[in-house]
Formats: structure tokens, sequence, C-alpha cells
């Protein structure tokens, strides 16, 4: 993988965490703080998964090919999982696309690992 195709990765996962925090807090408006809810505790999980994998991915030392193909996995199957809890719920579709795309992103990443 190149430099700008990793880059662009990158931005995939920032654009997931960000959506998924404007999640949360759309859906602790709506839910209140008494009900805290499936879908806020996957997005939290979800922005914290996106950002630990841009974290592994932008460190610049050699790193274990096992490792990192662990983190993108983990990173896909979290956010499919996020985009199918903010499916029936239109005021998180934002979430949802930026969830599958970063799933997408995932599995073209995988492929440049062989």
């Amino acid at each position: 993988m190149d430099h700008q195709e990793l880059v662009r990765y990158l931005e995939d996962r920032f654009a997931c965490a960000q959506a998924c925090d404007e999640c949360v807090h759309v859906c602790a408006v709506r839910a209140g703080p008494a009900e805290p809810g499936g879908l806020t505790r996957l997005n939290t999980a979800c922005a914290d998964v996106c950002e630990a994998t841009s974290r592994v991915l932008a460190e610049q030392s050699d790193q274990d090919e096992q490792r990192v193909r662990m983190q993108v996995e983990w990173c896909r199957a979290v956010c499919l999982q996020c985009a199918a809890l903010c499916d029936p719920h239109p005021a998180s579709a934002v979430c949802a696309e930026a969830c599958r795309r970063c799933a997408k992103a995932c599995d073209t990443f995988l492929t440049t690992l062989g």
C-alpha cells in the first residue's frame, strides 16, 4: 500500500469515528441520560476501535502483519455491527453510511496485505 492509499484509509477511520461520536450525542439527547441503550454503547466502541486502528496503522515502525490484520478485521466487524444497529434509526443514517464505508475500506486494505 502506498502512502496516499494509507492516508485515504486513515481518513476513512477518522470519518467513521467522528460520525459515531456525533451519533452518540444524538442518541443521548433523543433517549435521555436514563436510557443508555445498545446503540450508544456500540457507537462509542466503534469510534474507539476506529481510532485504535488508525493509531496502529500510523506507527512508523515495522509491524507484525498478523497484528495489523487482526486490528483491521476487528475494525471491519465492529463497523458492520454498528451500521446494522444504526440502520433502523433515521437520525443515525450518516453514522451507518460512514461505518459501511469504513468496513469496505477495511476489506480493500486487507486485500493489500495478501
